[in-house]
């Protein structure tokens, strides 16, 4: 009952949002924790002070804390799949990543765009809020030419500048929020009680971490990171059919292997190719790749 309404007493403070705490809700919160047993009154105080602190998270990010949620996604991606290590074809990625966000809507973020490769056979790629871009060395593989990465970068700034992984964090930005402020209460006070509640709400945040990057995307969501994608496509000089090259390729995956994994994150190929068709009937599969770029493509993507 007592950590009940410890919990109770933080989400009531951090679920004021933006509206500003007066000294007198101040007083009735640390009046509410303290009458637990589980804290003095001072402590309470400090954990109500960390709190309206906190609930700055439920507000609108700022291009700086945009960078720092994207990075704390990005090394938690890097964690589950291993760097590859690949000058040559990590500079590529960059310098044809770059390009395309010059295209984009959202050219400029805090810290600019970061391009890496996953060292693995999955074929997925990621893109985090603030611009951090991971494809996977199974993807990269599955591509013929330079259009088709360019096809696979072009979505995944898309999403970047549609601010859709920022949209999926908004839902539990309160949970989020709390777990913050009781991991950082549970740290000063040290009671055994608040050391369990920091293990919870700990959990709670990698939790909010995994579902945005294990559960994807709507196919809503991902049918408009297609268009902006064919934008960016044909604003940097390549033909807006390189992304239906793509989804073909991945439909002809998805039909030959039964445990596609990118399905776990993204919607079927095919219904991706049909809804981007529909909407642009004159999109087709691109002509060949001109030889200059093929023969880049060959020599930065020839070992990956």
């Amino acid at each position: 009952m007592k950590q009940r309404m410890v919990i109770v007493g933080l989400l009531l403070v951090a679920a004021t949002g933006c509206v500003e705490v007066g000294e007198f809700g101040k007083q009735a919160g640390a009046n509410l924790l303290a009458a637990t047993g589980m804290v003095s009154h001072e402590q309470a105080t400090s954990l109500i002070d960390a709190s309206v602190k906190i609930s700055s998270a439920v507000q609108e990010l700022t291009p700086e804390q945009e960078h720092y949620v994207g990075r704390t996604v990005g090394a938690t991606i890097l964690q589950r799949y291993p760097f590859y290590d690949g000058p040559q074809a990590t500079h590529y990625l960059n310098l044809l990543g770059q390009t395309l966000v010059k295209s984009s809507g959202a050219a400029e973020t805090f810290s600019g765009y970061h391009f890496a490769i996953l060292d693995t056979p999955e074929i997925n790629a990621f893109s985090t809020p603030g611009g951090f871009v991971f494809v996977t060395r199974g993807m990269l593989r599955l591509c013929k030419n330079e259009e088709m990465v360019a096809a696979v970068l072009a979505h995944e700034i898309a999403h970047v500048e549609l601010k859709h992984g920022l949209q999926a964090i908004k839902t539990s930005r309160l949970t989020s929020a709390t777990a913050l402020l009781a991991v950082e209460g549970a740290k000063s006070v040290g009671s055994p009680e608040f050391r369990q509640l920091s293990s919870l709400f700990g959990e709670s945040i990698q939790d909010t971490v995994t579902t945005l990057v294990d559960k994807g995307y709507s196919r809503s969501t991902e049918l408009e990171a297609d268009r902006t994608a064919v934008q960016i496509l044909e604003r940097s000089g390549y033909e807006a059919g390189s992304l239906v090259a793509l989804l073909g390729a991945m439909e002809q995956v998805n039909r030959e292997a039964s445990d596609f994994a990118f399905l776990k994150t993204h919607p079927a190929p095919a219904d991706r190719l049909a809804a981007l068709q529909a909407g642009q009937p004159e999109i087709s599969a691109p002509p060949l790749s001109p030889e200059w770029r093929h023969k880049r493509f060959g020599v930065a993507l020839g070992n990956v």
